[in-house]
């Protein structure tokens, strides 16, 4: 059934109307009455209901988008549409923090190992059939792909997604995919991983997902760790070959 926006937004009386437009607009997806997906009515219908300028709802739109609650599309089918892009942005700034502070890979390696054995504790308390088998479909396409001699890279990094996922503590997803956010702006492009070591990483996720299974958490922290050091091994190479190449200043 199609949302009532009529019954749901009043009038607005404030010097910033553009403030209350979207702090309206917020308070309606936190409860749920606007979904991911719906999209919003057009501007002009919103500064009607709004008993605003199309100015001050457009202004409102802007700063909805820049804080990740729509993302509004172009052209005559477009417009504002209800899509979180929060954990992105979120990505976005806590990459631009470490290299604003200078904080070193090394470091942000270390604490991604910290955090994400510490989510076994909860993956072994709380994880279901789904999430085993959303595990064991990522294995899967991670195998397909690398039969055809595919990068598989965004199926590792999925299987970390997943893994978090499964602690059913949505904290621990919100954290991971910002640490991935960072690994993923460090691994674009090709040559982080050969396809034996590829191979080798998606052995050590099939037994995270064994051990888990088995219910033996110290197993599973141990394929867990091998898995991240691997791929630690794998980052800093990369870098290090990028270095390399860059050109050194001449002697006088």
């Amino acid at each position: 059934m199609a949302t009532d926006y009529g019954t749901l937004i009043e009038p607005v009386k404030s010097k910033r109307t553009f403030e209350e437009v979207s702090e309206k607009i917020k308070e309606l997806i936190f409860n749920g009455t606007l979904r991911p997906g719906e999209q919003l009515p057009s501007e002009a219908s919103l500064a009607q209901l709004f008993h605003v300028g199309r100015q001050s709802v457009r202004e409102a739109l802007r700063v909805l988008e820049i804080s990740g609650f729509i993302t509004i599309r172009p052209g005559v089918k477009g417009g504002a549409l209800i899509e979180g892009t929060m954990l992105s942005k979120l990505s976005g700034l806590f990459l631009e923090t470490l290299k604003l502070n200078r904080i070193s890979l090394q470091d942000c390696i270390a604490a991604r190992k910290s955090i994400e054995i510490s989510v076994l504790d909860f993956v072994f308390e709380n994880a279901g059939t789904e999430d085993i088998e959303a595990l064991r479909n990522n294995i899967a396409l991670t195998k397909e792909k690398l039969r055809s001699s595919r990068s598989a890279l965004e199926e590792h990094l999925d299987f970390h997604r997943l893994l978090a996922k499964a602690s059913r503590n949505y904290t621990f997803s919100v954290v991971v995919e910002i640490i991935l956010g960072v690994f993923s702006d460090f691994t674009s492009g090709h040559g982080l991983l050969s396809q034996k070591e590829s191979r080798q990483i998606a052995d050590f996720h099939e037994g995270v997902i064994d051990s888990l299974e088995a219910g033996n958490k110290a197993e599973a922290a141990r394929f867990l760790t091998m898995d991240l050091s691997m791929a630690e091994k794998g980052l800093l190479a990369k870098i290090s070959r990028a270095d390399d190449k860059q050109p050194r200043p001449k002697k006088r």
